[in-house]
């Protein structure tokens, strides 16, 4: 890596001179330029000559009746039980089978119906040894990644994905940086495609992510709207007096305007009662003062989409639409309740 490339991205992102910034930042600029070169590589051989072994690897685990049994040793362990997470929150049954554990019992967790992948940089990790022996004895398909086709692991899997080479971020070349970081990236890209492959939907995911505040941005809008006679609804030839009385009566500090056929038409705000405050205000109808077609969003739409649109327009109430007519409401407060936001 060339200090002259550093030194112009420092400027550039920076606004500094290279010589102002500490050797923390440098250092810090270097690791992460060292280990976007490997994703770019990676990014690079997944669109080329890794293209057919990638769409082989989705194929094959797609169709596994079993579950993806993932196994690595050291860092490529640690990488390993993230993927294992990935794959099984989006729909890819998976776990870790340590490779030192597995020839002292853990073998026993692997089935016929399973697929193996097996994570080596070096493609040599002798731990894998018992993994490797049990799956050839047993028949159970085996994805081996590493840097090295020629390496054991390699040779013996049924697909061999083999990374690109390239340069860890340590200054020696020897602490696993930008090659665990590509291991992982390998695994997101997997379980993205299996993902997709499968039509996995934002319902789907809630089903393994129910708690915390990702499976509050899960839930529906139609599962915290409020409907009913909660609704604040009136007609557009609605007296402003009238109208006011309601929109104060049902707190959401909106109010719906319906047309024909009870459609929503519009919407009444805070903001629209200021625009038109003058002495004649309670003498307009309501749709004289209304915002025409108002965001709305649907039934089935994600609390966290809903979130989204409320804050990036600084609104805090949403009607629930269906076919055109008003089935609900939600509010702000109705997200922060269930610790969506």
């Amino acid at each position: 890596m060339g200090s002259s490339k550093l030194t112009k991205i420092e400027k550039n992102e920076a606004g500094q001179d290279a010589d102002l910034l500490g050797e923390p930042v440098r250092s810090g600029i270097r690791t992460l330029e060292f280990e976007a070169e490997g994703l770019a590589a990676l990014r690079k051989a997944i669109g080329g000559e890794l293209s057919g072994v990638f769409t082989e690897t989705v194929e094959k685990i797609r169709n596994v009746s079993g579950r993806v049994i993932v196994t690595g040793m050291g860092k490529s362990g640690h990488v390993g039980t993230k993927i294992t997470a990935t794959f099984a929150s989006t729909g890819t049954p998976s776990f870790f089978v340590h490779p030192s554990e597995a020839g002292h019992g853990d073998l026993g967790m692997i089935t016929h119906r399973d697929i193996v992948l097996a994570l080596s940089w070096s493609g040599e990790t002798t731990e894998l040894a018992s993994v490797i022996d049990f799956s050839r004895r047993h028949g159970v398909p085996l994805i081996g990644v590493s840097s090295n086709a020629e390496s054991t692991l390699a040779k013996a899997a049924d697909i061999a994905i083999t990374l690109p080479i390239a340069r860890e971020a340590c200054p020696h070349n020897l602490a696993p940086t930008t090659s665990s970081l590509m291991q992982l990236a390998l695994g997101d890209a997997l379980a993205i495609a299996l993902l997709e492959s499968r039509g996995f939907t934002a319902s789907d995911f809630k089903a393994f992510h129910p708690g915390g505040k990702l499976g509050a941005q899960l839930t529906l809008v139609k599962e915290v709207m409020h409907s009913g006679d909660r609704l604040p609804l009136t007609p557009g030839d609605t007296a402003m007096s009238e109208a006011l009385l309601i929109m104060t009566e049902r707190s959401f500090g909106c109010l719906g305007i319906t047309g024909k056929g009870g459609k929503l038409v519009g919407i009444i705000t805070d903001g629209d009662l200021r625009r038109n405050m003058d002495a004649n205000l309670l003498k307009q109808t309501a749709q004289n003062v209304m915002t025409k077609d108002p965001k709305t969003v649907a039934p089935d739409t994600l609390v966290g989409v809903t979130l989204e649109i409320l804050t990036s327009r600084s609104i805090t109430a949403l009607f629930v639409v269906e076919d055109g007519l008003p089935v609900g409401i939600v509010h702000i407060h109705d997200l922060l309740r269930i610790g969506a936001a």
